[in-house]
């Protein structure tokens, strides 16, 4: 290639640096899943009983977080389906299983053998949460020098 020309097609640089909305909409929900940590952190106590209004602040957050990642998921793949699919595929993933979890925390009060499952999947959404937003930087500034 003499002449400088390059076999790559050519990525626009708004391809490359994502959407904005969607990296604004994962970042909420990665706070949201954390957020989820923090409540269950001060309602659950062994032995006793779980404090109503800690578990119903952890449900509403539960909520919320699941509407921001089903909108991120709609963002990803109406805007970054061509270029980003891991990014896609990553937050129908999210989605998909925060709908499991809070199916699975709002049985726990009547199957409390559910936290066998309820706690290990909250470990994996956190990890998830913290992969997205991290992924979606790192595509941003991951584009060859010469498509710059």
């Amino acid at each position: 290639m003499a002449l400088g020309i390059s076999s790559r097609p050519v990525v626009a640089a708004s391809e490359r640096a994502g959407s904005p909305a969607f990296n604004v909409l994962i970042g909420l929900t990665s706070l949201g899943v954390l957020l989820q940590g923090l409540w269950a952190g001060l309602f659950i106590r062994e032995g006793k009983d779980y404090q109503d209004n800690w578990v119903h602040v952890h449900a509403l957050d539960g909520e919320i977080t699941f509407v921001l990642a089903l909108v991120a998921t709609i963002v990803a793949a109406v805007k970054l389906r061509a270029t980003r699919t891991d990014l896609v595929i990553g937050s129908a993933a999210l989605t998909v299983l925060l709908l499991v979890e809070a199916y699975l925390g709002g049985e726990i009060g009547a199957h409390s053998r559910l936290t066998v499952i309820h706690f290990p999947l909250a470990m994996l959404l956190m990890g998830l949460a913290v992969w997205l937003p991290v992924r979606a930087a790192a595509g941003r500034r991951s584009a060859p020098a010469d498509q710059r």
